[in-house]
């Protein structure tokens, strides 16, 4: 597997993260835990180097399981997860946390749940999950620096900011990594958020690389999703949508069959090809994915393949929004 560094820091990780939200929260059914296990162990042995996890996901048991795969392995591995939501109520406990909490005692509480829940005494790369409108974004940067000048985390990064928050933040306590979505069905961070992570030498950590799974092909009109599946909340994944938005899917197709891959592996290769400090971090639960998606790392496309790519793509209209609307006010902010 090859490495990448993340922005002009020293973070240095696999050019292929694994995100494994989905083997506890957003994406059921859930697979046995020893399942997970085993996997993340896995994917250490193929040369994944990087983990990202949130005490959202579950909520806790995503870090709780991360925490038990990777600590015979903690010496080879970046885990990275995130602080800022306020915790459910506990009549509301099997409910997604949606309001948000980025005050200073917060995020410290946060952290010792955190190192215990990972079993680990410093994390690698600790994120803000999405900006607090109520707390100053210097504030948390500033509460951060603390951490790390405590010795309890090493690395800042942010999800899902603007561009002047970043500024912000990044005049306080130097940002490692910002994490949002990007993909080829979602590339408005090229407007302005990526120029900007190149001035200010910030590594960048797409998530849904793969579109929330439509970008596989796997996922078409006919697909039923359970009511408790995040993506039956998501315009994008109407019937109507995904039957307008296969286009894009069929753009893959016609590479991957030229390339003798995957639309997963075009996908995944084609973001590894923006920028060298982009690190995708696609999740799933099961061997045979990860290995399609380990595989795209040693995918070269070459300036006439992008070129053709992208030309396509830009005549693809993209049918329905990314979030509903009460999603969507929390992003980019």
């Amino acid at each position: 597997m090859k490495k990448r560094k993340l922005g002009r820091s020293n973070l240095e990780v696999s050019a292929i993260g694994l995100g494994c939200m989905g083997m506890t929260f957003a994406f059921p059914p859930f697979p046995e835990k020893k399942e997970m296990i085993s996997l993340i162990r896995t994917a250490v042995e193929r040369g994944v180097t990087f983990f990202d996890t949130a005490e959202v996901y579950g909520p806790y048991s995503n870090e709780e399981l991360v925490g038990e795969a990777l600590a015979p392995l903690r010496d080879q591995v970046v885990i990275a997860t995130k602080f800022g939501f306020k915790p459910a109520s506990e009549s509301e406990a099997n409910s997604r946390w949606t309001e948000l909490d980025s005050r200073p005692e917060h995020i410290r509480k946060v952290v010792e749940g955190s190192l215990k829940r990972l079993k680990i005494d410093v994390i690698d790369l600790l994120y803000q999950h999405r900006v607090d409108p109520k707390v100053l974004i210097e504030d948390v940067a500033g509460t951060v620096k603390e951490l790390i000048k405590d010795g309890k985390v090493k690395h800042f990064g942010l999800s899902e900011a603007g561009v002047q928050t970043i500024r912000r933040a990044h005049s306080v306590q130097p940002v490692t990594a910002l994490q949002s979505e990007y993909s080829l069905w979602w590339r408005q961070p090229e407007e302005e958020v990526l120029p900007a992570l190149e001035e200010l030498g910030i590594g960048f950590v797409p998530f849904s690389p793969l579109g929330r799974g439509f970008l596989t092909g796997k996922i078409n009109e006919s697909t039923k999703f359970d009511s408790t599946d995040f993506r039956s909340t998501l315009p994008r994944f109407t019937p109507e949508a995904l039957k307008v938005n296969r286009a894009l899917v069929d753009l893959l197709s016609k590479v991957a069959k030229e390339k003798n891959a995957t639309p997963a592996q075009i996908a995944l290769a084609w973001l590894l090809a923006q920028k060298p400090w982009i690190v995708p971090i696609p999740g799933t639960t099961k061997l045979n994915r990860l290995e399609e998606n380990i595989g795209s790392a040693l995918m070269e496309l070459t300036k006439d393949d992008l070129r053709e790519i992208d030309e396509a793509a830009s005549k693809i209209k993209i049918e329905g929004a990314r979030y509903p609307e009460n999603l969507q006010r929390t992003v980019n902010r």
